[in-house]
């Protein structure tokens, strides 16, 4: 099982338990952080601007296709990540209240001592439902807003964060582009982070 297939079962069970009546399943920071620490040698090296280029490339070279049938050309996969369901107010960067306990516990995990050394991408995603070019505006605007929550209201470091939209361009889900799962906030690993002094 690869961890991106681990990711969409942990999120595919988690909307499970939580019921179409409920807003937020919580993961403990444990369970985040346990996502977070099986950094490969072999995994690529990524960053927010790399990955912003990569998909918005992807939308000029497959117009109407999104992240459905043409996935983006990086194997994000084989990088340690967990999928976060954060809830949005509609068409807006706003967290709701409820799902501040959410970001909460990517907090803690980022703070915990396994991961201390480490950097990591706050990467939005968003479902098919929309314009696509607002997608990607609206999914980074969101994943800004996490960073933003982290390093004001949790007091992670900000050089250990980037934010980067990637809209509908990698869905979780690609049989069912408008499943709300394909709505979520990445948190991934990648690689050490080597502060300047």
């Amino acid at each position: 099982m690869t961890l991106r297939t681990a990711g969409m079962a942990l999120a595919v069970s988690l909307l499970a338990l939580a019921g179409p009546a409920s807003a937020q399943t919580m993961l403990t920071s444990d369970q985040i952080a346990q996502s977070l620490q099986n950094v490969t040698s072999d995994a690529p090296v990524i960053s927010a601007a790399v990955l912003q280029a990569m998909a918005l490339q992807h939308m000029k070279q497959f117009p109407g296709e999104s992240g459905v049938t043409q996935p983006l050309p990086v194997k994000l996969d084989s990088l340690a990540q967990i999928n976060i369901q954060i809830q949005f107010q509609l068409n807006s960067a706003i967290i709701k209240p409820e799902s501040y306990a959410a970001v909460g516990s990517m907090a803690d995990a980022i703070h915990n001592p396994i991961l201390g050394g480490y950097k990591f991408l706050v990467v939005g995603n968003t479902d098919t439902t929309g314009n696509r070019a607002d997608n990607m505006k609206l999914s980074q605007a969101r994943a800004d807003a996490i960073v933003e929550a982290l390093t004001t209201t949790f007091n992670v470091d900000p050089r250990r964060l980037e934010a980067v939209g990637l809209g509908e361009e990698s869905l979780l889900d690609t049989a069912n582009p408008k499943d709300p799962i394909n709505r979520r906030v990445q948190l991934i690993n990648v690689g050490k982070f080597l502060p300047t002094p």
